[in-house]
């Protein structure tokens, strides 16, 4: 019995000296926790983007006359005024037409001037002009086979606008702008396909 005295004596003084760290008497001193971190202080409001002006400055005061504030006697009213005789109608002569005048010398006409035209490279020139040729062919074989068959009224004004859109062509080309008239060839070879096809 007296071995678990001694364990039981040997326990309390190891977990008593560990209250008394050093083998000193005196407690050790706990240190405090740091303090929560204050929040930054709040950022100065911005200046005003305009200040009021109260400062008015005015003008020294100015001497009124007082002749200027009396007010003027009432006019009398007119007297009636008679009324006059109106005058005897005059007969006038009716308007005679305005005589054309006759110009000193009627200016000269001015020049006709070109287009302006856009200027294209040869190649490119005999390129359009060889393409507007066989749009041409290609449409006026398309309308020799359309004419031949009975066309409906709305065929026969089909054929007018595409004989229009032909002419127009050679003209376009006749005056030198080979980018219209094939771009007019073009057109009239889509209307005579679209007239053969019964649309």
């Amino acid at each position: 019995m007296r071995r678990v005295e001694v364990i039981l004596v040997a326990a309390m003084a190891l977990s008593l000296g560990g209250c008394a760290p050093g083998g000193k008497g005196k407690p050790k001193a706990v240190a405090a926790a740091p303090a929560p971190p204050q929040p930054p202080p709040p950022a100065p409001a911005p200046p005003p983007l305009s200040i009021p002006q109260t400062r008015v400055d005015l003008p020294a005061p100015q001497p009124v006359d007082p002749d200027a504030l009396a007010t003027a006697p009432p006019a009398e009213p007119p007297a009636p005024a008679q009324p006059k005789p109106l005058p005897a109608p005059v007969r006038r002569a009716p308007p005679q037409p305005p005589q054309p005048k006759a110009d000193p010398a009627p200016a000269p006409p001015e020049p006709t001037r070109p287009p302006i035209q856009e200027v294209l490279p040869a190649e490119v020139r005999r390129q359009l002009q060889a393409s507007a040729a066989r749009h041409k062919a290609e449409t006026r074989t398309l309308l020799t086979q359309a004419q031949s068959r009975r066309l409906t009224g709305s065929e026969r004004s089909a054929v007018a606008r595409i004989n229009q859109f032909v002419k127009l062509s050679d003209d376009a080309e006749q005056s030198g702008d080979m980018r219209s008239a094939d771009e007019l060839a073009e057109r009239a070879h889509i209307l005579a396909k679209e007239l053969q096809s019964g649309r």
